[in-house]
């Protein structure tokens, strides 16, 4: 695997990870993961211990809003990819006490054929996570934990007391273009936690800012 760079996003834990694709006149061939540069590479050293026990792919519709998603027991991180299409990433703080607690990130990752690398998007533990398509999109993500249907909720990407002080401008306005306009939105998405309803309710207490 031909990491190229590693960069944090505006909330310092949130990395995209980007690595090479080798083109010639048939196409491309990349190599997405290789555990040994994810536990031994310099620049990943935030991987160290992470391991992947599931992998997931979706599709989605033009217009589709999913999350904000968060799981415990077992927390999950989530290394995300986009295969085709374009995929806008969201990142949403829920670590109680934390400096950004609340405030969501966006990150535009489409994919061409004839782009020289490709990239992950990691999200720890302690962030909700969702995404919106303004086309038809496959993604991929590998999940360092088990789904628990059990020890899951929602914040509603709605929900009008989020802080989109971080997120890039255009971004926002693409977001704010397809939400009013679509149904591809669960009910049960739509209809998830405010970030104060959330902080009040005593789940909250398993993502706390320094102890995940």
């Amino acid at each position: 695997m031909k990491i190229i760079e590693v960069k944090s996003l505006a909330i310092e834990a949130v990395k995209v990870i980007r690595f090479r694709r080798f083109g010639d006149n048939r196409g491309y061939f990349t190599e997405i993961y290789r555990k040994s540069d994810f536990e031994e590479n310099p620049a990943l050293s935030f991987m160290r211990g992470v391991e992947f026990v599931q992998a997931n792919e979706s599709c989605s519709k033009k217009s589709t809003v999913r999350g904000l998603h968060l799981q415990w027991d077992p927390y999950v991180g989530k290394l995300v990819r986009t295969i085709s299409g374009r995929m806008v990433d969201m990142v949403l703080d829920i670590r109680k006490g934390s400096p950004t607690f609340g405030e969501i990130i966006c990150y535009d990752m489409p994919t061409e054929s004839n782009n020289d690398y490709d990239e992950w998007i990691w999200v720890p533990p302690g962030f909700a996570h969702g995404n919106f398509f303004d086309r038809e999109t496959r993604i991929e993500y590998f999940c360092s934990g088990k789904y628990n249907p059990q020890c899951e909720a929602g914040i509603s990407p709605l929900s009008a007391d989020i802080d989109w002080s971080l997120c890039d401008e255009q971004l926002k306005k693409l977001f704010d273009e397809i939400v009013p306009n679509t149904n591809l939105i669960t009910d049960k998405d739509k209809n998830g936690f405010s970030i104060e309803s959330w902080k009040a309710d005593k789940r909250s207490e398993n993502f706390v800012y320094g102890k995940l």
